[in-house]
């Protein structure tokens, strides 16, 4: 006997509905792709930016970053991240708080806090290089007002580069992934990924790039502890900052143009890091597990409510 059952009309619709929507809405991974194709679209402003600046980076020398060329470039990466964001929180009907941007508390406490916080993780990374004999300080690199000048100037190229990385991995990205596989295996996910981009910075390696997964995974806590972004995007700025201009050391394979000393790194690549830096160096790896412990006693319970 044929089957005459009809598949037509009725039942597509609802097939759709349930491909592309859920309870609560249209599914995670769809409005994940549909992020990431309005970035990739606004990445041919990056491309212009870029262009542009090529001639401020001074025909640029590979892995040796200036501070004003890298402030339009994170500021246009910043761009494409958030705006894509604004337009997908009037879809979703939410708030970038809801994606880790709360404005009421910009640049308050959590966000002087994560300052302070990475300030002393640098400082005791490259301290406990320099007790092993890996790192010296021959003297400063600048005198008079370019202290002041520069540090200001690489202290704004470094908040943007902190703003736009945490939202990047950590923000729309995060909560929309962590709505549909859960917190910490988006936690996980979007750090792999977050390593992996630094891969293609110069010099840097698998152990650098498994590094900065690592550092991924305890600015993720940090989210989870504190409820917004604003205390990794203080870590990281002043973090990096640490790193290139006030002591002077390769960040991530790169070096920087107008540092508070004259500084060297010698002795074994497991205690400096080689030409990757600090990053890449064991004694990093265990000042973020200390970190990472300390953090989570300092911080307890969880204070986001999305990806259980």
């Amino acid at each position: 006997m044929p089957d005459t059952t009809d598949l037509s009309l009725p039942q597509q619709p609802m097939l759709f509905r349930r491909l592309f929507t859920g309870q609560n809405g249209m599914r995670a991974g769809w409005r994940l792709l549909l992020y990431i194709a309005m970035v990739i679209g606004l990445g041919w402003i990056i491309r212009w930016v870029a262009h542009s600046t090529a001639g401020a980076r001074g025909g640029s020398t590979p892995g040796v970053e200036r501070p004003v060329p890298m402030i339009i470039t994170e500021l246009a990466l910043l761009l494409a991240v958030i705006a894509p964001a604004m337009v997908m929180a009037r879809v979703e009907r939410r708030s970038l708080a809801d994606y880790g941007l709360p404005w009421r508390t910009a640049f308050r406490g959590d966000f002087w806090a994560g300052m302070l916080w990475g300030l002393v993780i640098v400082t005791t990374m490259v301290g406990g290089i320099a007790l092993l004999g890996g790192y010296t300080i021959s003297g400063l690199a600048l005198s008079g007002g370019a202290i002041v000048g520069y540090g200001a100037i690489w202290l704004v190229a470094f908040l943007l580069v902190g703003w736009f990385e945490e939202f990047a991995f950590r923000g729309y990205t995060q909560f929309t992934l962590a709505t549909g596989i859960g917190f910490w295996p988006a936690v996980i996910v979007l750090s792999v990924a977050f390593g992996a981009a630094h891969l293609g910075n110069p010099n840097e390696d698998l152990l650098g790039a498994l590094v900065v997964a690592l550092f991924g995974i305890f600015l993720g806590l940090t989210l989870r502890r504190t409820g917004s972004l604003w205390f990794a995007i203080g870590l990281h700025c002043a973090f990096d900052w640490g790193e290139s201009y006030l002591y002077a050391v390769p960040d991530s394979g790169g070096t920087s143009v107008g540092h508070l000393v004259t500084s060297s790194m010698h002795g074994a690549r497991w205690l400096t890091g080689g030409s990757v830096g600090p990053e890449d160096s064991v004694i990093c790896f265990v000042c973020l597990f200390v970190a990472m412990a300390v953090f989570a006693w300092r911080y307890p319970g969880s204070r986001t409510s999305y990806g259980g």
